[in-house]
């Protein structure tokens, strides 16, 4: 035994020894800085979308904004706080995590010795010449503890560790990231159905006008005051905005399906009063800092970089795999002849067997493996620059369209107001005899072009103000100056929950 005791002393001095590679952060292949000038020089300040005063960030990073305070509208806050409770892929996101954090578990656990309870029976029959025993075959019986461990000198165990960990840490930034995108999924969602209901309500308006001026029209035509090509021409109206109908009936359907979908439930009856889309007053003026700055609030490149540390740590293992591993076995019990001596004096038995494998040929597989480990980083690598980079394209899109939306936005409600005045212009000099219905055609058809690009500008507009806030990190708080939930948090799901008591792994550092 004391022999074990020196091994073990010297395992617990070479316990921190790994083979990985020194980890080093690499670059971030974007610039230190989001564009600047042209269409970024114009980023709006705390106004509504049409010029009016509206809230203001204060300064305030998107991390630190909950979604109730970004959100105004009571019906939306509703939404976003169902579809947290029931949607389903969060829900695979969570149970990955556990699952993650059990395989994290047992990878740490060959860590340590391995103990047993044992029971045997063994029936034998040696040869005359080398028999011990008045009985030949004879019977063995043992009953002890036996006891296995693999000391870890070269840290492949370690690595192994390391990399189920940054496994499970990464799975941690996917649902964290999961859950940041269901909440400006649902919100995108929800401002689709609000355009689709003003896209609806425009064309209903132009068919009844429409509708107004074919009865007009085929009135004159009926008394002989008026020609069939005025008819003609009122009668494609109609028709255009009644097919135009029909199909924005069935988008704004296929809108609910859509949120009801990310809620994980049908619509509720109860659901508070909502605000129209030019009414969202969303937060407009959050400062978007600097591209490095995403290297800590986007949990997407987190991931990235976990992923990374996983595939770094697996060169560790696949360098450990060329020299000796040294296991422990050792055993303490009772051994005899019969079941019934088991027990008696002098029946204690013990058993330690010190063994040292070394590689000698492996066809190779060792040197496949540790080639397989670094294209593996290698990937690793690239796919946590690009996450920076979509990262940085994503953010830089949406200031381009922050710093553009509202301009467009008031040069479209100029042309639908000078469309509207072009549109009773014509339909009084048509009254009046003194034009043909040719310029009324026109004047309606340009007027409902501008109403149905307005609402569609509205809607880019505070989709994007929506998808900053996630490409900018905001989301995963739920009121401003709370402290953020650890991103491997478990969720009370009530009956369908993770289980409560599952906690996050007793190392995270690595």
């Amino acid at each position: 035994m004391q022999k074990l005791s020196v091994i073990a002393a010297a395992a617990a001095l070479l316990a921190g020894c790994t083979m990985e590679p020194h980890y080093q952060r690499p670059a971030a292949p974007v610039s230190q800085d989001f564009p600047q000038g042209g269409v970024y020089a114009t980023q709006p300040g705390a106004t509504g979308n049409s010029g009016q005063p509206g809230r203001s960030a204060n300064g305030v990073a998107a991390t630190d904004i909950g979604w109730r305070d970004f959100f105004v509208d009571p019906r939306l806050q509703q939404l976003v706080e169902i579809a947290l409770k029931n949607n389903r892929d969060l829900r695979v996101s969570v149970l990955n995590v556990e699952a993650a954090r059990a395989q994290y578990q047992i990878t740490r656990s060959a860590l340590f010795p391995a103990v047993d309870a044992v029971g045997k029976d063994s029936r034998t029959r040696v040869p005359r010449d080398l028999q011990t025993t008045p009985n030949n075959p004879y019977s063995l019986y043992n009953v002890g503890l036996q006891a296995s461990w693999e000391i870890d000198f070269w840290g492949r165990i370690r690595s192994l560790k390391d990399q189920a960990l940054a496994q499970y840490l990464s799975t941690a930034q996917a649902r964290k990231a999961a859950e940041i995108s269901l909440v400006s999924q649902v919100a995108d969602q929800y401002l689709t159905m609000l355009a689709d209901d003003d896209l609806l309500k425009v064309t209903q308006d132009t068919l009844k006008t429409a509708q107004d001026s074919y009865n007009i029209t085929k009135a004159q035509f009926d008394t002989g005051t008026g020609t069939e090509l005025d008819v003609r021409q009122a009668q494609t109206v109609v028709e255009n905005a009644q097919a135009d109908l029909q199909s924005q009936m069935r988008a704004r359907a296929q809108a609910e399906n859509a949120l009801v979908l990310l809620i994980g439930e049908p619509l509720p009856a109860d659901l508070p009063q909502g605000l129209p889309l030019d009414s969202q007053n969303l937060l407009a003026d959050i400062p978007e800092g600097l591209p490095s700055d995403l290297l800590t609030r986007r949990p997407d490149i987190m991931e990235a970089e976990q992923n990374l540390l996983a595939a770094n740590a697996n060169i560790g293992a696949a360098r450990a795999a060329f020299f000796p591993k040294v296991s422990l076995t050792a055993a303490f019990g009772t051994e005899s002849l019969s079941l019934g001596g088991l027990f008696k004096a002098g029946t204690a038995a013990w058993s330690f067997a010190p063994q040292i494998t070394m590689p000698i040929f492996e066809g190779g597989a060792n040197i496949a493996n540790l080639d397989l480990a670094h294209v593996q980083k290698r990937i690793e690598i690239a796919n946590y620059e690009k996450a920076i980079q979509s990262a940085f394209r994503e953010v830089a899109d949406g200031l381009a369209a922050r710093g553009t939306y509202d301009q467009q936005i008031q040069a479209l409600q100029r042309s639908t107001f000078a469309n509207q005045r072009g549109l009773d212009l014509s339909e009084l000099r048509y009254k009046n005899g003194v034009d043909s219905y040719l310029p009324v055609l026109a004047a309606q058809t340009s007027l409902y072009s501008a109403q149905r690009s307005l609402v569609a500008a509205r809607l880019g507009r505070e989709t994007n103000l929506v998808d900053l806030y996630r490409a900018l990190g905001g989301g995963w708080i739920e009121h401003a100056g709370e402290t953020p939930r650890p991103a491997d948090a478990p969720v009370d799901y009530g009956a369908a929950s993770a289980p409560a008591a599952a906690s996050a792994p007793a190392a995270t550092a690595g």
